[in-house]
């Protein structure tokens, strides 16, 4: 009977943590400014211990002490006041949704829209001649065993599309997300992951936002976004974290590099005859959703999306293709489990990788940073899209 009360004592200390994780998750996909949204976070640390402390000190050992008397679990429920009974049933439903998450990560497979895939990882703090450790925020978290920051992966995807025009076929797109310059990871690294991808063969260069976590970095925007150029043209937005800023005065410097913001607008491109609508999205921090209402049918449509959150909106507007960042692969993945923190309405589904949602074919990337530099078995990314007519 004792082993059936300690499985209890798991299993409701794992729904307590799924329940607060859950809303820590959907709170930080609110238009919320970082200082509230660290108090929730102080609340969320707190009680993921406290519950399940007070639990077994309680319950276990002084009333009704199931750890030294005989005493079912019905009668231990029966004992119990009633908030205690009604957060005890919420997190049996937190454990079910738990394990629902982790059976969803499990058997979650690309669309069969993905037609090839390969990627190569570089391990920059080898090749760099020296370590790219600078002095910003939480660069201690760099001397965490198997963090996986400086381990970059360059993804190739490949996806066919029913609408590509055939005249498109093999039209490349170079996808950079949540640059995260915050100082912590030195500028070196961030140079030569841009010299990188620049050597790729791509057509339009496009980075879905996160670009600063601090305007003394703007300097850092030539020698790396500078180094960019699709001879399609350059595409970005910012998001959250830029929005935290002065982001009047980053999408100004980027622009002035070149680049070509989307945020709430559409423009269009002419590609051998036939022509792609771009738009962006900052939502829900920054400007308003741009409708494709006006672009005619024919038109590919692409969007780029901070957040993979705007799927909704975007299924509605009959997107094409959808690039996204923000939830950074929900950096550190958990053996046997999967990611746990993702800052989106939808928790941890679209953490990353590419998801088919009618008529809508979404593509997640990792990201290349964070404002914590802490990567574990969720490596920074750069991804290069392949887009092929069927």
């Amino acid at each position: 009977m004792i082993w059936l009360h300690l499985i209890w004592f798991a299993i409701l200390s794992i729904g307590n943590a799924e329940v607060l994780v859950t809303t820590v998750n959907r709170i930080h996909a609110w238009k919320i400014r970082e200082p509230r949204l660290r108090h929730v976070r102080h609340l969320h640390d707190l009680l993921i211990p406290l519950w399940p402390s007070w639990l077994f000190v309680v319950i276990g050992f002084i009333s009704p002490g199931v750890l030294f008397t005989e005493i079912s679990p019905s009668e231990v429920w029966q004992r119990l006041p009633f908030f205690v009974q009604g957060w005890m049933a919420i997190c049996m439903a937190g454990f079910i949704g738990f394990s629902w998450a982790v059976i969803r990560y499990w058997t979650h497979r690309p669309p069969p829209q993905q037609i090839e895939f390969s990627s190569t990882i570089v391990d920059f703090e080898a090749e760099l001649d020296s370590r790219p450790v600078g002095v910003g925020p939480y660069a201690s978290l760099l001397d965490f065993p198997v963090n996986d920051c400086f381990r970059v992966e360059f993804t190739e995807r490949t996806f066919q599309f029913d609408r590509l025009p055939k005249a498109w076929d093999g039209l490349s797109i170079l996808h950079l997300t949540d640059l995260h310059f915050t100082g912590a990871i030195d500028l070196p690294f961030f140079e030569a992951v841009f010299a990188r991808a620049a050597q790729w063969d791509y057509d339009i260069a496009v980075i879905t936002g996160d670009v600063l976590d601090s305007e003394e970095l703007l300097d850092w925007l030539p020698k790396t976004l500078g180094k960019l150029n699709g001879p399609l043209g350059n595409y970005f937005i910012l998001g959250n974290h830029d929005w935290g800023l002065d982001s009047d005065r980053i999408r100004q410097a980027i622009c002035d590099l070149g680049w070509r913001s989307v945020a709430g607008t559409l423009q269009t491109l002419d590609i051998a005859g036939k022509r792609v609508a771009i738009g962006g999205s900052e939502r829900p921090w920054m400007g308003l959703h741009q409708t494709f209402d006006a672009v005619p049918d024919e038109f590919f449509r692409l969007l780029l999306s901070h957040t993979p959150d705007n799927l909704s909106w975007a299924r509605r507007q009959r997107v094409d293709l959808m690039l996204a960042g923000h939830n950074h692969g929900g950096q550190v993945i958990l053996p046997g489990i999967g990611p746990v923190y993702s800052p989106s309405v939808h928790g941890c589904r679209y953490s990353s990788g590419v998801f088919k949602s009618d008529p809508t074919l979404l593509l997640v990337g990792r990201g290349l940073s964070g404002k914590h530099p802490l990567r574990i078995g969720a490596t920074p990314e750069v991804c290069r899209v392949v887009l092929r007519s069927s």
